[in-house]
C-alpha cells in the first residue's frame, strides 16, 4: 500500500465522523495529501488512475466539511491534478459530479466578505478547465445561481489581473448558453468587457484575447448585439482593429485582431450591426486592411474573416444589375415606362434595392430568447421530415409524346412488337408457347440463309 492510499484511507474514515473532532489530525492529512500531489507525478496519476477512488474522496470531502482549511487545501489538490495531467483528468471530475460541487463551493464562498482572492482564484481556474468538458455548467451555473458571481469579481478588482484572467474564462464558458449571455447583458457585462478591451498595448495581451472571445460569445445574443449598437461599440470595434493592425508590424498578435473581426462578425449579424457597420466606413476599411495582410500567410484567418463580413453587409441587389456595381449589365429588351422595374433602373447606384427585413421582428423576439432548453442526449438522432421516402413519388412519369392511335401507323415497320410469335410442335403440328431459357444470356442470333 503506497503512502497516498493510506492518507485517502484516513480521510474516509475522517468523512463518515458525524462531528469532526479531531481538526489537528484532519488539517496533517490535508497538508500530506497536497504535499505528495505537488511534489509527486507518480501520486497525481495515481489519484486519477482507472479504479481509484481518490477524486471521489476529495469530492465527498469537500461536500461534507465546509471548513476553509478543507476546501483550500483540496482545491489546491484538484488544481495541480488537472492542470498538470490534462484534460482527460478533467473529465474523470466532470464525471464524478465536480462541476455541481464547485459551484456550490463558489456559492459559498462569496458571501464571504471580503471573498477569498486566492480561494477564488483556484475555484475560477478549475471551472474555467472543466466547463469544456461539461455541455450542461451554463445551465448548472444558473441553476445554483453563481452567474453574477464571477462577474461582480471583475467589476470590482479591474485592476486586479490575476482574478479577473480566471473570471474571464469562466465568463466566456457561461457565455455560450444564450440564457446566460442574454441575463448577463442585462447585468452591464457588454459594457464591463469594453472597459478591459482597448488600443495596442503589449501588457496582459493574454487578458484582452479572454475578454474578446467573451465579448465575441455574447454578442451572437440579438438583444446584447443591439445594445452595443446602441452605445456605438461598432465604431469602437473598428477603430480597436485598426490600432492593432497598424502597430502589430510582426503579427505577433494575430489572435487578438481576429478576435476583434469576431466580435465585428457577431454584432453584423443582426440589421442594426451591419447599418452601424456601413456607417462607420467599415467595408472601405476591412477592405484596405485585407489587401495588406494578403502577402503574409499566416494573415489567412484575418483575411477570409474580413471577405466574410464584407460579403454579410454588402448591399444586396436584385438581377438584372444596371449599375456598377456588377461587372455584367444584363439589358431587359422592353423596359415599362413605369412599374417596379423601372423604378428598380431608376435608383442610384448606391441604394440597396433589397428590403433587409431579417430582423423587423427583433423587438417582438427579444423575450424569445429566454426560453426552457432542451438538452438532448448525444446518442439522439434526429428525423429529417424533408426526406421522400415513398419510391412511386421518386420515379419521373414518362408521358408518351403522341396518342397510341397515332403510334399504330409505325406497326409495319416493327411487327416483332405486335405479331405472337409461337414456335411449333413438329410431332402435334401445333403451336406451343415460348417459354424462355432461364440460361439463356446475351443477344439472340439468327442464323443466316447460307447457315441454314
Amino acid at each position: 500500500n503506497s503512502r497516498t492510499i493510506s492518507l485517502l484511507s484516513q480521510l474516509e474514515k475522517i468523512n463518515s465522523d458525524s462531528v469532526l473532532g479531531e481538526s489537528d489530525s484532519a488539517r496533517h492529512v490535508t497538508s500530506k495529501i497536497l504535499h505528495l500531489v505537488q511534489s509527486q507525478e507518480k501520486t497525481r496519476k495515481e489519484m486519477t488512475s482507472k479504479g481509484s477512488t481518490g477524486i471521489e474522496i476529495i469530492l465527498s470531502t469537500l461536500e461534507v466539511k465546509c471548513l476553509h482549511f478543507f476546501v483550500y487545501g483540496f482545491i489546491a489538490v484538484l488544481h495541480f491534478v488537472i492542470m498538470k495531467c490534462g484534460g482527460r483528468r478533467a473529465s474523470v471530475l466532470v464525471t464524478k459530479g465536480g462541476t455541481q460541487i464547485l459551484l456550490q463551493l463558489l456559492l459559498t464562498a462569496s458571501k464571504d466578505s471580503p471573498p477569498n482572492e486566492e480561494l477564488m482564484v483556484l475555484l475560477h481556474t478549475l471551472l474555467a478547465k472543466i466547463g469544456p468538458k461539461d455541455r450542461k455548467i451554463g445551465v448548472k451555473a444558473r441553476i445554483n445561481g453563481v452567474l453574477n458571481i464571477s462577474l461582480n469579481l471583475v467589476k470590482h478588482n479591474l485592476q486586479n489581473h490575476r482574478l479577473v484572467l480566471p473570471c474571464l474564462q469562466v465568463l466566456r464558458v457561461y457565455s455560450t448558453n444564450s440564457v446566460n449571455a442574454v441575463s448577463l447583458g442585462k447585468n452591464g457585462v457588454v459594457e464591463l468587457m469594453f472597459k478591459i478591451i482597448g488600443p495596442f498595448s503589449k501588457r496582459n495581451t493574454s487578458l484582452m484575447k479572454v475578454a474578446l472571445d467573451t465579448l465575441a460569445a455574447l454578442l451572437k445574443s440579438k438583444t446584447n448585439a443591439r445594445r452595443a449598437v446602441d452605445r456605438g461599440y461598432v465604431q469602437a470595434l473598428i477603430t480597436i482593429y485598426v490600432d492593432w493592425h497598424r502597430h502589430d508590424s510582426r503579427h505577433r498578435y494575430m489572435l487578438i485582431r481576429k478576435g476583434v473581426l469576431q466580435c465585428i462578425k457577431s454584432v453584423t449579424n443582426i440589421k442594426l450591426g451591419r447599418k452601424a457597420f456601413i456607417d462607420a466606413n467599415g467595408m472601405k476599411i476591412l477592405y484596405n486592411t485585407s489587401q495588406e495582410c494578403l502577402a503574409v500567410r499566416t494573415l489567412d484567418p484575418l483575411v477570409n474573416t474580413s471577405s466574410l463580413i464584407m460579403r454579410k453587409c454588402f448591399p444586396k441587389n436584385r438581377l438584372p444589375l444596371p449599375t456598377i456595381k456588377s461587372a455584367f449589365h444584363f439589358q431587359l429588351p422592353v423596359i415599362p415606362a413605369s412599374g417596379p422595374v423601372a423604378q428598380l433602373y431608376n435608383l442610384p447606384p448606391d441604394v440597396d434595392d433589397v428590403v433587409d427585413e431579417s430582423d423587423d421582428n427583433d423587438d417582438a423576439e427579444t423575450e424569445s430568447e429566454i426560453e426552457t432548453e432542451i438538452d438532448d442526449d448525444k446518442d439522439q438522432h434526429f428525423k429529417n421530415d424533408d426526406i421522400e421516402t415513398d419510391i412511386n413519388k421518386l420515379k419521373p412519369r414518362q408521358e408518351l409524346g403522341r396518342s397510341i392511335e397515332e403510334l399504330k401507323m409505325y406497326e409495319q415497320f416493327f411487327p416483332e412488337l405486335s405479331e405472337n410469335f409461337q414456335e411449333w410442335d413438329l410431332v402435334s403440328k401445333e403451336p406451343k408457347p415460348f417459354v424462355p431459357d432461364a440460361n439463356l444470356s446475351g443477344p439472340i442470333v439468327v442464323p443466316t440463309a447460307s447457315e441454314e
